[in-house]
């Protein structure tokens, strides 16, 4: 493993004070899966907190805030590391924090790694004997790709299953059975969760996901799919064969979420957007649950949900509160939930008014997130493809990207300022005069300062008395 230089000579310096340093945690899963480490977390084995402080002092200023549990950070080259005792931890109450933790430099490293939450997670590397430390089978484990709980203790905290939920997603891994079961024990301990770790948990799954279907079928597994409804409700719903052959419309989401992350724009897209798309895929057809029933269509019974995307609005809106999603994200999921479908709407072909005020719709999310869950709730019915939605997308992508509003909602051309240079003194009467120029605008009556100008003229003649 390669390892800072600065970090490197660190842990010879502990080695050297009789200390045995072991990197810890996800660097070495990452590194053993061909991932480059990101972050580096150290424990310390043969010394105790002074005589680590000791050994780490030489490097700069040492933080002693974590000293009740043992941690101890320092800033090497730029960069802080925890180097840490390793503790006991024993429940003492309900919830993620219900823990006391001990520091104690006796135990042995099959016993510190045991209060680890997965095997995968319980791997050592030791670094200047170039080894592995894997008393729980977590090596055998992340080749096999299953997740696996590395004692009995796992029970006590149940965001650890959250925890198994998006390292599923990220890693591509499955729940071992026995894991399965403890999971299913413990959940009626979800409430014990604080809303803010809950989100924690789907904010890592949003952004680092590489199969988000994984992570849904750990929930299922589980039973924790229950503290969401309104996925649990998709789970067996049924869908006409015909239009989504997949499946039910769980399935389906879980095909659209997988879709997503194959697009070109994935790697390249920051987290930002990445929670925005994650959330506004899983949340697209949310409305089906409430909509759906047989009704005949071209000549037999079929399944339909007309209306799924106004009606899943207000549930997306629920549901990313819970989990404690930021207010404005919650504001911009919305309309792309609510529009899915504005590519199977309307004319033949996409107008520029059609198109411009379908930006200005959706605002404060924009044309270009739209089109990706457009284009992944499509890819969403395996082995069905549709040339033609796909042709509406593309189109909408071409129109959108000539009136420049791909990325942005048009903006007003004509402001107030605008008025007062024309001779108008300001009011009330400012709005409705501003709007119906923006309505104009959206029209297509003028493109630029000079054609709104010329259009104000000629309202303001035409409605003297309103700008009285």
């Amino acid at each position: 493993m390669h390892l800072p230089s600065p970090l490197l000579a660190a842990l010879e310096a502990l080695r050297r004070a009789g200390g045995r340093p072991r990197l810890v945690g996800g660097c070495v899963r990452d590194w053993l899966l061909g991932l480059e480490p990101k972050d580096f977390d150290v424990e310390v084995f043969g010394l105790d907190y002074e005589a680590m402080g000791r050994a780490l002092a030489a490097f700069g200023p040492t933080d002693l805030v974590g000293r009740s549990f043992g941690v101890l950070k320092v800033r090497l080259g730029g960069v802080e590391y925890d180097f840490s005792l390793p503790r006991r931890e024993s429940k003492t109450g309900a919830g993620h924090r219900g823990f006391a933790v001990a520091p104690d430099s006796t135990l042995t490293e099959a016993d510190a790694a045991a209060r680890r939450d997965f095997t995968i997670n319980a791997i050592a590397y030791d670094p200047l004997e170039k080894r592995l430390i894997d008393p729980h089978g977590g090596e055998r484990d992340l080749l096999a790709r299953v997740l696996r709980h590395t004692s009995e203790a796992f029970r006590e905290d149940p965001l650890r299953v959250l925890r198994a939920f998006q390292l599923a997603a990220r890693f591509e891994l499955t729940l071992a059975p026995a894991t399965i079961e403890i999971c299913r024990a413990i959940k009626d301990t979800y409430a014990e969760l604080p809303v803010e770790r809950i989100w924690g948990e789907w904010d890592k799954w949003c952004v680092k996901a590489v199969k988000p279907s994984s992570g849904l079928t750990v929930l299922k597994q589980t039973g924790w799919l229950a503290h969401y409804p309104e996925i649990a409700a998709l789970d067996g719903l049924q869908q006409d064969p015909e239009w989504h052959p997949e499946g039910d419309v769980l399935v389906h989401t879980a095909h659209c979420l997988d879709a997503l992350v194959q697009q070109s724009l994935w790697p390249q897209a920051d987290a930002a957007t990445r929670r925005l798309l994650m959330l506004a895929v899983l949340a697209h057809d949310f409305g089906k649950a409430p909509t759906t029933h047989q009704a005949e269509r071209r000549g037999r019974l079929r399944w339909i949900s007309p209306g799924h995307e106004a009606a899943g609005a207000p549930l997306a809106d629920s549901f990313l509160e819970r989990i404690g999603a930021p207010r404005e994200l919650v504001e911009r999921v919305r309309p792309l939930v609510t529009n899915h479908l504005a590519h199977h709407h309307g004319q033949m072909h996409f107008r520029d008014t059609t198109v411009r005020r379908l930006a200005q719709k959706i605002a404060p999310a924009t044309l270009d997130e739209l089109m990706a869950v457009m284009f992944a709730d499509h890819m969403g019915r395996p082995p069905l493809e549709a040339p033609e939605a796909l042709r509406r997308i593309d189109e909408l992508r071409a129109v959108a990207e000539r009136l420049a509003v791909q990325h942005a909602a048009p903006k007003p051309i004509v402001l107030g300022r605008h008025l007062i240079a024309l001779g108008v003194k300001p009011g009330p009467h400012f709005k409705p005069a501003l709007d119906a120029a923006f309505e104009s605008q959206l029209d297509g009556a003028f493109y630029d300062e000079a054609g709104g100008l010329e259009w104000m003229r000629n309202y303001l003649r035409a409605h003297p008395l309103a700008l009285k």
